[in-house]
């Protein structure tokens, strides 16, 4: 019996992947939105789900900003959308989020070079970094996934204020759910695990995310957070067992493509203004730990970080 379950339970498998799959890649953006004369800024734009997005947004007309660490792959990423989509407007920018004088740099650049922006979408990131810290001295988790996108959405938020109807898209994980936001242990200083790193700074995207949208309220600028899915992408680089499951699992696993309609959901999908600071996935409204709804952790969190990055708390 034992034999024979082994031997059927595989073919099974097999056999529904592609059913399972769909079932798990549901959720797709059918905005017919076009983009013409709108400006985007997207963070880590030459990889995964990030050049997806750009790819999708740039087809719609967008004049779009690849906000890369590596500018030479992203030179390639660009002359390859635009060979794709006939759009010309893709650019290039320098942006390491790890260190604080290169996003104000690119800020300053972008704000010296662009009148408008109606599209700032935060989706690079890292995952599972063994312990390490950024130019400034944060842990990386915190200091990229959090920190970096927090400093940056708020350089350029008078910008978004003046182009409005204007977006934040913040993309966060379903990991937020076993995060927890330690201000004793912000950094990692006294505990440090990895994978709960990157769990407590997904959480912080979502506090930021809610936190943002009560302070921006009625400005004509909302903010959203989404789960793009299990999606196989270069993020989990530092972790030989998820490249392992990713491997074995595959079939289960979104791709960059379908990974991005959550946040192209969120970017485009007219008539989203009620559901500012909302977090989404699969294109639908999702539900968050109780630790995402913490408004006081919020609002702490939102003076820590501005403490931590010297900028006004305003």
């Amino acid at each position: 019996m034992i034999l024979l379950l082994l031997l059927v339970v595989p073919i099974l498998l097999y056999i529904a992947a592609p059913q399972i799959r769909k079932m798990l890649s549901n959720g797709v953006c059918t905005s017919t939105v076009q983009l013409p004369g709108k400006v985007v800024v997207i963070t880590g734009a030459n990889t995964g789900i990030g050049k997806e997005t750009a790819k999708e947004l740039a087809q719609r007309g967008a004049r779009i900003y690849l906000a890369c660490r590596d500018v030479k792959k992203g030179e390639l990423v660009a002359k390859e959308i635009q060979t794709v989509t006939g759009n010309q407007q893709v650019l290039v920018r320098k942006l390491d989020l790890a260190d604080t004088k290169s996003i104000r740099a690119f800020a300053k650049n972008f704000l010296a070079e662009e009148e408008q922006l109606h599209i700032l979408i935060n989706n690079a990131g890292v995952m599972m970094c063994p312990y390490s810290k950024t130019a400034d001295g944060f842990e990386m988790h915190m200091g990229v996934n959090h920190l970096g996108h927090f400093l940056l959405t708020n350089l350029l938020l008078d910008k978004l204020k003046e182009s409005a109807p204007s977006r934040v898209v913040n993309v966060s994980s379903l990991a937020h759910h076993l995060g927890r936001i330690q201000f004793h242990n912000l950094q990692g200083e006294k505990f440090y695990n990895a994978g709960l790193a990157y769990c407590h700074s997904k959480l912080a995207n979502i506090l930021f995310t809610q936190e943002l949208a009560r302070r921006i309220k009625g400005s004509g600028v909302t903010a959203y957070s989404v789960h793009p899915g299990t999606v196989n992408t270069e993020l989990v680089r530092h972790s030989t067992f998820l490249k392992w499951m990713w491997r074995l699992f595959s079939s289960f696993v979104k791709n960059p493509q379908q990974g991005a309609q959550t946040t192209l959901y969120c970017a485009l999908t007219e008539g989203l203004e009620s559901l500012n600071g909302k977090h989404f996935s699969d294109c639908q409204v999702a539900w968050i730990s109780a630790q995402g709804r913490n408004e006081t952790v919020a609002r702490r969190l939102w003076d820590t970080s501005c403490d931590l990055l010297d900028i006004p708390t305003h």
